[in-house]
């Protein structure tokens, strides 16, 4: 029989963590990134003009809404704004795809370190 290794067991946690990573970033960028910048827009606060499909205003977003009290002497989007838009389903969303961000990047730089080439 086919005994599963260690190696194709990170490959399968790597894989599943990328498309949970995947899901979360839909989400959050459907829902949350959505309603805060329809709130914005009531306030004629405009999103960055240079982020048109890009996405970092999302990870801005996400970071400001996860880490509220840290200090930011500058940031990509509005950050008064932000807070003051965050519904707890955003905050839950938010958490949720940081979460899901750094396990997906941990593990997979964990199989390159441990099964990458051997130079």
């Amino acid at each position: 029989m086919n005994e599963i290794t260690t190696e194709e067991i990170f490959y399968l946690i790597g894989g599943i963590s990328f498309f949970v990573w995947c899901l979360a970033t839909f989400l959050f960028s459907r829902i949350s990134v959505k309603h805060i910048e329809r709130e914005m827009a009531k306030e004629d606060i405009a999103p960055p003009a240079w982020d048109k499909g890009i996405g970092a205003r999302m990870i801005a977003y996400a970071g400001i809404i996860v880490f509220p009290n840290l200090k930011r002497h500058a940031s990509l989007v509005n950050i008064g704004a932000t807070k003051r838009f965050c519904r707890k389903k955003d905050k839950q969303l938010a958490l949720f795809y940081v979460t899901s961000a750094v396990f997906c990047f941990t593990i997979m730089l964990t199989v390159v370190f441990l099964y990458g080439p051997k130079d």
